[in-house]
C-alpha cells in the first residue's frame, strides 16, 4: 500500500477508503474525532494535555489523559492494520501528537485549502483560465459542510471557516463567468450561494445580470422579486438602491453589461480592487499613447504626400 491510496473525506460525510475499500477500525466515535482533529490541524504538533482537555473536557485531568492514551492506541492499531509503518501517518512521543507533515494523504480539506490559498489574494479580474479551473475543482471537492452531523465546538468553528471559503470561491467564480460570458455556469454557482444565504443581495444582483445577459429578461425580473421577498422575510429590509437601479435598467432594456468591471469586484476589499484598477488604467493610457503616436505618423505621412504632389 502506498500512502496516496488512503483517501480521506471530511467535507460532507466522514469516510476513509483504502484502494476503493472501506477502512476498518475507525468505528468508535472518539477514535474518529481524534483522527479528524489531527487531520484538520495537521500543520503543527499538539500537546497531549491539550488534546485530552479538548476531547474529554467533562472528565478529570487524569481520566481525560487515560482516555486519550486508549483512543490513541485504538487509532494506531487501526492504522497498523492496513499500514505497518503507521508512524508515516502519525508522529507520537510522550508529550506531543501530530499528523506527519510529509504523509502523502489524499485529504479533501487539504486540497480545498491549498487551492484557496493560491488564489485568495487575486481579484476575479486577475484570474487566468487555469486558476479558474482550480477554483472549479475546489467547489466540486466541497461535497458538503465539514463532518456533517458533528456538533463539537472545535468542529463548528472549522466548519464555518471552510464554508466561508466555499462561498467566497463561488462568488469569485460568478464574476469570472460573467466576464467570460459563461452565463449558465455562473447561474449555477449563484444558486449554490443562495442555498446557504437566501438573503445575499449581492448574489441576487449578480444572478439578475447573468440572466439578462443570457437573454432571459423575464428570469432576471423574477429574480428581483425573489430578492425582495428574501430580504423582507429574512432581514425585514428593502433592497439597496443599486439593486433597484439594476432592476430599472433591466425593465427598460438599458442594461448592457458594460458595468462589469466595477460589479465584478463588488464587495471586494479596496486593497485588492485598487491595484487592479490602476493596472487597467495604465494599460489604457499606454494604448491611448500608442494610438496618438500612430495618428501623428499618419498625419505626417499624409502631409508629406500632399507636399510632394504640389
Amino acid at each position: 500500500m502506498t500512502m496516496s491510496s488512503l483517501r480521506i473525506r471530511l467535507l460532507g460525510k466522514f469516510s476513509v477508503v483504502r484502494d476503493e475499500q472501506a477502512f476498518d477500525g475507525l468505528d468508535a466515535f472518539k477514535v474518529r474525532e481524534l483522527f479528524c482533529y489531527l487531520l484538520l490541524h495537521r500543520e503543527c504538533p499538539h500537546p497531549r494535555e491539550t488534546l485530552a482537555g479538548l476531547l474529554w473536557g467533562d472528565s478529570s485531568t487524569a481520566q481525560s489523559k487515560k482516555n486519550l492514551r486508549q483512543t490513541l492506541w485504538h487509532l494506531q492499531t487501526a492504522l497498523d492494520q492496513h499500514e505497518p509503518a503507521a508512524s508515516q501517518i502519525l508522529q507520537v512521543d510522550s508529550d506531543w501528537i501530530q499528523i506527519n507533515p510529509k504523509a502523502d494523504l489524499d485529504l479533501d480539506v487539504a486540497v480545498f485549502e491549498k487551492i484557496y490559498e493560491n488564489v485568495r489574494k487575486l481579484s476575479s479580474g486577475q484570474l487566468d483560465p487555469q486558476q479558474a479551473r482550480a477554483m472549479q475543482e475546489a467547489v466540486e471537492i466541497y461535497k458538503g459542510d465539514l463532518l456533517e452531523g458533528w456538533y463539537q465546538d472545535w468542529c463548528l468553528y472549522k466548519r464555518e471557516q471552510l464554508q466561508s471559503i466555499y462561498l467566497s470561491l463561488l462568488s469569485r467564480l460568478m464574476s469570472y463567468c460573467e466576464a467570460h460570458q459563461e452565463y449558465e455556469t455562473g447561474l449555477s454557482y449563484g444558486a449554490r450561494i443562495l442555498s446557504y444565504d437566501r438573503a445575499s443581495e449581492r448574489t441576487h444582483r449578480r444572478l439578475m445580470r447573468l440572466q439578462y445577459l443570457a437573454g432571459d429578461r423575464t428570469a432576471a425580473l423574477r429574480q428581483y422579486e425573489r430578492c425582495i421577498a428574501a430580504l423582507d422575510e429574512e432581514l425585514g429590509v428593502k433592497p439597496a438602491r443599486s439593486t433597484v437601479l439594476l432592476h430599472e435598467q433591466i425593465c427598460t432594456d438599458q442594461f448592457d453589461g458594460q458595468s462589469f468591471s466595477l460589479n465584478a469586484n463588488e464587495g471586494a476589499p479596496i486593497a485588492t480592487v485598487l491595484p487592479e484598477l490602476l493596472s487597467r488604467l495604465k494599460q489604457l493610457q499606454s494604448t491611448l499613447s500608442d494610438i496618438q503616436e500612430r495618428v501623428k505618423k499618419g498625419i505626417r505621412a499624409a502631409e508629406l504626400i500632399l507636399k510632394n504632389r504640389r
